[in-house]
């Protein structure tokens, strides 16, 4: 399961001219549902979208607080074109769950969202839809984020690694003194609040 994750002010879904969702500031979500994921790919892209930490604190000290920690409003798009592999210049969706399939899969899901969160707070689009998706990016601040891949070998949970631009990061929980949240603060902020990141958490 893929997610790209966006810090907003403020975020809307129109079909056919007409608005049919909107939230103010939050996140936006765009969700891809590949053949192979199940509900533990599920509640562990739930855990990380709620928890992960792109708003500031009351002191204004970055990448310190969750949606969840600050009461903020998300919105979910299912989008199937993340799962997209190119054959030359053509995109191909082979990958992704099938429509049926992934409408009740999607649905699970946002039922995760809201019953770990406060459901009023959860937004969606209109799922198998053609939509236009309005949002106002706020940084711009734009997560990457992929559950481990279904029936991976289990690794060490103290290492993580950080994929920013061309460039990986890994920590230890017991090196450097850092935690993996720590370093990867630290990491994010070398390139300034506006820096696009990828996560790549291995648990």
């Amino acid at each position: 399961m893929k997610a790209v994750v966006q810090r907003v002010t403020r975020a809307s879904v129109t079909v056919g001219g007409e608005q049919i969702s909107a939230i103010g500031r939050g996140i936006c979500v765009l969700l891809g549902i590949s053949l192979e994921d199940t509900q533990k790919e599920l509640e562990h892209m739930v855990r990380k979208i709620l928890n992960l930490r792109v708003f500031e604190d009351e002191s204004g000290k970055h990448w310190s607080k969750s949606v969840m920690d600050k009461q903020y409003e998300v919105l979910c798009i299912s989008q199937f074109t993340l799962q997209c592999v190119l054959k030359g210049n053509k995109p191909d969706f082979h990958l992704a769950m099938p429509t049926e399939q992934a409408e009740s899969f999607y649905n699970s899901f946002l039922e995760q969202l809201r019953k770990t969160y406060r459901p009023e707070l959860i937004k969606d689009g209109k799922f198998g839809t053609y939509m236009q998706v309005h949002i106002q990016n706020d940084g711009p601040v734009t997560i990457e984020l992929e559950s481990p891949a279904p029936g991976a070998a289990t690794s060490d949970p103290k290492q993580s690694s950080c994929i920013i631009g061309d460039h990986t990061h890994s920590s230890s929980a017991q090196s450097e003194g850092y935690t993996v949240e720590s370093r990867i603060r630290d990491i994010i902020q070398v390139g300034g609040p506006g820096v696009s990141a990828k996560y790549a958490f291995k648990e």
